[in-house]
Order: C-alpha cells, then sequence, then structure tokens
C-alpha cells in the first residue's frame, strides 16, 4: 500500500489534513521514515513483517483509537513520553503551563543549595513533573496521582527522560489542609476540567479511550478540584510561593473569585495558543 493510499483510508475517520498528519507521524514515530523516505517509496520498501505492523496500525486508527495509544508514545515540548489508556494524552497547550512555570522559577532565583520544591497535583503520565524536572535541575519534583496505573506510566516516563521525581499514591481531596505547612514552593495541577455536559461536544476518539477520571467534573461541582487544591496551597506553600493551574475557561472569574478569598495574591490568567484563557497563577504572600 502507498502512502496516498493510507491517507485516502483515513479520511473515513479524519480530515484529509489531519489524516496525512497522522500517517506522517505513524511512519516516522514506529518506523523512522522522513517524508523524503516516503515521496522515494519508503512504504512499498517495508519488509513484510513491518506491513503486517503497520497494517494493524491503520486498523486500529480506523475504530477511532488515538494514534499516540496506537503508538504508545505522545510528544510534549521537545520530549516524548510513553502513554496507554490508563492516561490523558498530553496536550501541547499544558506544555505552556510548563513553560509559564519554568520561566516563573527562574526569575525567583531559588539558592542553589537549597532549590525549590515543586509538587505537580494529578501528574497523569507525569508530562508536567518529568518536563519541570528536566528543565529545572536544581528543583525536587514530587507527584502525585490517584491512579496506581497513571503513576506506573509516570515512573516510566521519568526513566524515559532521566529525571528524578518522587511519586506518591495520594488524593488531593482527602488531603488535610496544614499537613504540610510551608513544604512547597510551587503547585502545579492541571486538575479535571470538562463538565460532563460538555461530552456531547468532544470527538469520540477522546471520550471512547481517555480516562473519564482524568477529564470530567460534575455539573453541578465544577470547581471541585480547583477548591481543594486552593485550600491545600494556602497553607501548603512557602511564604511568595506560587500555584499554577490549567483550567476551564468558562471558570476563569470564578477561580480568580477563590484565589482572592482565600488571600492570594498577584493573580494572572493567561491565555494559551488558540486565545482562551486557559492559566492562571497566583502568588501566596
Amino acid at each position: 500500500m502507498t502512502y496516498n493510499e493510507l491517507c485516502r483510508l483515513l479520511t473515513s475517520c479524519y480530515d484529509e489534513g489531519e489524516a496525512k498528519a497522522v500517517i506522517r507521524y505513524v511512519l516516522e514515530v514506529a518506523f523512522g521514515l522522513t517524508m523524503t523516505d516516503v515521496v522515494c517509496g519508503g512504504v512499498e520498501k517495508l519488509s513484510a513483517a513491518d506491513t503486517e505492523r503497520l497494517n494493524g496500525y491503520i486498523d486500529r486508527l480506523l475504530k477511532g483509537e488515538p494514534v499516540q495509544y496506537v503508538l504508545g508514545v505522545a510528544d510534549f515540548g521537545p520530549r516524548q513520553f510513553g502513554v496507554g489508556p490508563g492516561v490523558l494524552i498530553p496536550r501541547p497547550e499544558t506544555y505552556e503551563l510548563c513553560q509559564w512555570a519554568v520561566e516563573c522559577v527562574r526569575k525567583k532565583d531559588y539558592p542553589s543549595e537549597t532549590g525549590v520544591n515543586i509538587l505537580d497535583i494529578g501528574t497523569g503520565s507525569g508530562c508536567i513533573a518529568c518536563t519541570l524536572a528536566a528543565e529545572l535541575p536544581k528543583a525536587h519534583v514530587t507527584a502525585w496521582d490517584i491512579s496506581p496505573i497513571a503513576l506506573g506510566i509516570a515512573r516510566e516516563n521519568a526513566k524515559r527522560n532521566g529525571v528524578k521525581v518522587d511519586f506518591q499514591a495520594r488524593d488531593v481531596l482527602k488531603v488535610r489542609y496544614g499537613s504540610d505547612a510551608g513544604k512547597w514552593n510551587v503547585i502545579v495541577s492541571n486538575p479535571p476540567y470538562v463538565l460532563d455536559s460538555e461530552a456531547d461536544d468532544m470527538a469520540d476518539h477522546v471520550l471512547d479511550y481517555e480516562p473519564e477520571i482524568a477529564l470530567f467534573v460534575p455539573d453541578d461541582d465544577p470547581l471541585l478540584f480547583y477548591l481543594h487544591i486552593s485550600n491545600y496551597a494556602q497553607s501548603a506553600l512557602d511564604e511568595g510561593g506560587l500555584l499554577f493551574f490549567e483550567i476551564n475557561p468558562l471558570f476563569d472569574e470564578h477561580i480568580e473569585d477563590i484565589l482572592l478569598g482565600l488571600g492570594f495574591d498577584d493573580i494572572t490568567i493567561r491565555q494559551d495558543q488558540f486565545g482562551r484563557n486557559r492559566f492562571v497563577k497566583a502568588q501566596w504572600h
């Protein structure tokens, strides 16, 4: 089968441009084929075993499985992370959150002999925690998640990227406020924030494959995780500590009100690359 034939096959579940991008990604990641290789007939030159493997990938893609799960990896900034159905596929917007946190930590210029203590709440694949550990090598990074599957994948991703992160099985909804007074300099979280009612507008490959526990919150309690994390951060952050959230743009003002009410200051809302209010930073006084 040729490259063009593969692309035509995938147009049954992707638009033309996306189908081409998915096929190029599969050929590059799984078989090491550049676009130059493809133009020179690289697909047709694959061995029988590789052709069979490629056909298996195509079958899974045609059933709607995300390409990242099919290949078992996802790109996140300049790094690659292992992923599977037990964790959310890392999004490029979340890497923007990491970049913002790194930028702010570097400006703080923490002493090299003590470093900076960072907590990632709801780590999933570990993409945030591992990225911060890689880009802030003096930092001591801890990451929490409730899912044993996610923690297993996150630990493997720390090894894959050559970083040290302390992964812990903890449920932020059950954490005791005041239990870690002044322990952290930075807390970062991309918690579940999609409303149950928003599911109808989401793509099937997200709904059918990505873990609901990492995506959705009840319509009648949309700020569940932001309330708990903000209350915990109020006591757990050191003086001048920073709290970073990825948010649902529908609730940017509500989250700002929560933070103001708890005594946070220097609250900043930042847009993502698509112009949506997607991130919040706040400082504990």
